[in-house]
């Protein structure tokens, strides 16, 4: 072991090398055993010197022949001082050797000891917190499962975009770039396990960030904040969303991180709200619904009474990402925007209802978007992606800015002509999120893919915009065959277990009531904190049917924000409220009662709450 140590170099290099190297060496040992370099290295170095000298010389002295240090002294060498310089040297070289030794030794044991610390500190923390920890473990466990059971990862048909763009960076028409820029980064490491894992890792984090808010900020018991996590944590779904090359994940991770650190405090500073800003801004360039996520933490700064600086550091921090990007667009496609979508997502959604007789100096150049309803497709969709669409009626790219303002203007005419058409659908979409049972929608082919199946799925060979082809994109960024594979026993395990354990449409709506009814007796405060976590969520479901279409992937999001507010409805300043309630109703209307405790008198007690 000494000799593969640091501790051999330093024995080896040291003073009086030669006949003297037993001194040291003797130094050495000694240390690694225990005792003090002092106490053996002198006695053995002249033990071992005076050895050495009457084996070469009888008299006692030593001879040129000695190598080394005694040559260089000359004569001097041969006398009891040389003799004493030698056994000086070999003690102090005993004593490097010692010290060398007695450092690694330290530095051993500190990180044996460490690694012990850490493993106490996380068995302390697991029984601080058992409830939670078995849910985030089992959790962990889910996500293992689905990556050995699905390698490397799976896709979805906007998958190949995002790879397109983070090939060859670029701002692409129809979405922003922020979830490309992740797989831009993570490109050298040719790895789309490692992507499959980062997107594990957000969602196992959006568990750690519910809980930890709840224990810790809001005072709930360990079982209620690790039950508010769960959901997220534990659906099926959620675990195979994470598990495609899709930027739903990071968007959501990013919101969640934005609401973490604003509900932290109850006031934020001016880093905090930096910080705040611009991930909503990199949220916003990861999903165009970033937008709404802004105007909610900015309305929720306002109610809360923030002060000015906070609320404009926090809009300026946003827009310094959102600026930057929209100036490259428009670098290069000449127009200072984020996308050239947004018009025809909004037609999508007027396709299934708009009626041309109804809209008043509707322009010539707009006429090709009308249809009549017995030639409708049966989905909002299929105004953008169908062959049969009416904007395939027009030349040039479909996401052009100038079919982009058309479809735009149209669908603005079709809203106000026909308002009472616009809310049935969107109500409808809406609403349509809260069914128990989930059904194959738009079709089965897209549908499919937001499950694990029991076959793998071959790559697309559809041709990518400014050349390319996708299959072959998503080969050179992992560097060989990227088509999922699936491994079984693993991957039946992950499907039977989809089957069964997922949040269905009717327990969210549950969710969304419970912290809706949180927020009523705190209406003097507009519900509290729990008001910025429950409008964000009720507004990512809404915001998907009022622009676009429900989509299965567009109801995740909304989850963890969901089960935060509901949470959030048992805090103890909620608590206190509602029983001052009932015991006012218990007394009937005359009755005076003692007023509830002021919220920063509950608060205060919020720490002591949480340590029980």
């Amino acid at each position: 072991m000494a000799g593969d140590s640091p501790q051999g170099t330093a024995l080896d290099t040291g003073p009086g090398s030669a006949p003297d190297g037993a001194g040291p060496a003797a130094g050495g040992a000694s240390a690694e055993v225990g005792g003090p370099a002092e106490a053996a290295g002198p006695g053995a170095a002249g033990t071992a010197g005076g050895t050495s000298a009457k084996a070469d010389t009888p008299g006692g002295t030593t001879t040129p022949a000695n190598s080394g240090k005694g040559d260089a002294d000359g004569p001097e060498s041969t006398t009891a001082t040389g003799l004493k310089k030698r056994r000086g040297a070999g003690r102090k070289a005993g004593e490097k050797g010692g010290d060398a030794l007695d450092n690694a030794g330290t530095a051993e044991d500190a990180a044996v000891s460490g690694g012990k610390r850490r493993a106490r500190g996380l068995w302390t923390l697991a029984r601080r917190h058992p409830v939670f920890s078995v849910i985030i473990a089992t959790a962990a466990l889910l996500r293992l499962i689905a990556m050995l059971g699905y390698q490397p990862v799976m896709f979805f048909n906007d998958s190949f975009d995002y790879l397109h763009v983070a090939t060859d960076p670029y701002p692409h028409p129809l979405r922003p770039d922020g979830y490309a820029f992740l797989l831009y980064v993570l490109k050298p490491f040719h790895s789309f396990a490692l992507v499959a894992a980062i997107q594990h890792l957000m969602g196992l984090a959006m568990g750690v960030m519910v809980y930890a808010l709840l224990r810790r900020r809001f005072g709930l018991p360990g079982w209620g904040a690790a039950l508010a996590a769960a959901p997220g944590l534990l659906d099926a779904y959620q675990i195979q969303l994470e598990h495609l090359v899709l930027s739903d994940t990071m968007f959501t991770f990013l919101v969640m991180s934005a609401v973490t650190l604003l509900l932290w405090r109850d006031r934020p500073s001016w880093k905090i709200a930096a910080a705040v800003g611009l991930i909503v801004g990199m949220a916003w360039l990861t999903r165009s619904v970033g937008m709404p996520v802004l105007l909610g933490v900015l309305v929720y700064l306002l109610i809360r009474r923030a002060g000015w600086r906070p609320i404009a550091i926090t809009l300026a921090a946003c827009m310094l990402p959102v600026v930057a990007y929209m100036g490259w667009y428009k670098v290069d496609g000449g127009k200072f925007a984020i996308t050239e979508s947004n018009g025809i997502f909004l037609y999508a959604r007027v396709y299934k209802f708009a009626d041309c007789h109804q809209m008043k100096d509707l322009p010539v150049r707009e006429y090709p978007l009308c249809t009549e309803p017995a030639n409708r497709l049966p989905n909002s969709q299929d105004g953008i992606w169908n062959r049969q669409s009416p904007l395939n009626r027009y030349t040039g790219t479909r996401f052009s800015p100038e079919n982009n303002a058309l479809a735009n203007d149209f669908a603005k005419r079709a809203i106000i002509a026909q308002p009472g058409d616009y809310l049935q659908v969107v109500a409808h979409d809406f609403f349509r999120v809260f069914r128990w049972e989930r059904t194959v929608f738009p079709d089965p082919a897209t549908y499919s893919q937001y499950e694990f199946e029991s076959k793998s799925r071959k790559l697309p060979d559809w041709h990518m915009p400014g050349g390319g082809v996708a299959s072959q994109e998503a080969k050179a960024y992992e560097r060989g065959s990227a088509e999922t594979q699936v491994v079984e026993p693993f991957a039946g395990v992950v499907r039977g277990y989809q089957d069964v354990f997922y949040l269905r449409g009717t327990m969210l709506g549950g969710i969304l009531l419970l912290g809706l009814a949180g927020l009523v007796p705190l209406w003097r405060r507009f519900g509290g904190e729990a008001l910025l976590p429950w409008t964000l969520a009720t507004g990512l479901l809404l915001a998907p049917a009022a622009t676009a279409e429900f989509d299965y992937r567009y109801v995740l999001p909304a989850v963890p924000l969901a089960a935060l507010a509901a949470g959030m409805a048992f805090t103890p300043e909620v608590r206190a409220t509602v029983a001052g309630w009932t015991r006012r109703l218990r007394r009937g209307p005359g009755a005076k009662d003692t007023p509830a405790p002021d919220a920063p008198e509950i608060e205060a007690k919020v720490p002591e709450v949480a340590a029980k």
